[in-house]
């Protein structure tokens, strides 16, 4: 009878402790992340990096000829607006899906812990921007794409502290990505459209039905 009687005591004591781990994380981590988030951004960054191979098919670099063209300012506005399309309808996906999943679990999505998050991804997204305005300034666009997943994969890993730690090997992929652009000048489309599309949506799957 004794023991019986330690054993469910060990076992309340086991139960309590995994709730206090539940109650820790769910307090320290952005646990209303989804993984359908992730597949809508990423089907969002395919049809836009399709759609720029499109627009700049006539704007790669000849590697015969060695002659890299300059894009003109009318296709630099269109790729600009693209760009920014693509940007308000990733974040849109982001937000509903995260909301939805928030409310689905009952966790609430504005806390110290958001605002953690969005700090670390803020910082890198900023100074990449910063240094993204620069090589517009100079003309080099062949190095943007790259750019772009290189920062991009840096927030990740920023902030993998505050949410799924699955998130960081989605940043270490766009760094590998972005920093194999930077040696292919001319075909980074093709590598931010895989970084931003196709990895995003695999990511994506792989998290929802992990964390579903």
């Amino acid at each position: 009878l004794c023991v019986s009687k330690q054993i469910m005591m060990d076992q309340k004591i086991s139960d309590d402790l995994a709730h206090i781990r539940s109650m820790m994380e769910r307090s320290s981590r952005f646990l209303s992340l989804s993984g359908l988030s992730g597949v809508g951004a990423g089907v969002v960054g395919l049809m836009t990096g399709c759609m720029a191979m499109y627009l700049t098919k006539n704007y790669f670099v000849d590697y015969n000829l060695y002659q890299p063209k300059v894009y003109q300012s009318d296709m630099l506005f269109k790729l600009i607006v693209l760009g920014t399309v693509a940007l308000l309808l990733a974040i849109f996906c982001g937000c509903y899906f995260t909301v939805r999943k928030s409310k689905k679990l009952a966790l609430q999505i504005w806390t110290a812990t958001t605002k953690k998050i969005l700090v670390q991804l803020a910082i890198p997204l900023a100074v990449g921007g910063i240094f993204v305005l620069a090589l517009l300034q100079y003309n080099l666009y062949g190095l943007i794409a790259g750019t772009t997943l290189i920062f991009y994969g840096l927030a990740l890993v920023n902030a993998e502290k505050y949410t799924y730690s699955d998130i960081k090997y989605l940043g270490f992929l766009e760094i590998i990505l972005g920093c194999l652009s930077l040696f292919f000048i001319g075909k980074g489309l093709i590598f931010w459209t895989i970084g931003f599309g196709i990895l995003h949506i695999v990511y994506g799957i792989i998290l929802y039905r992990k964390y579903k």
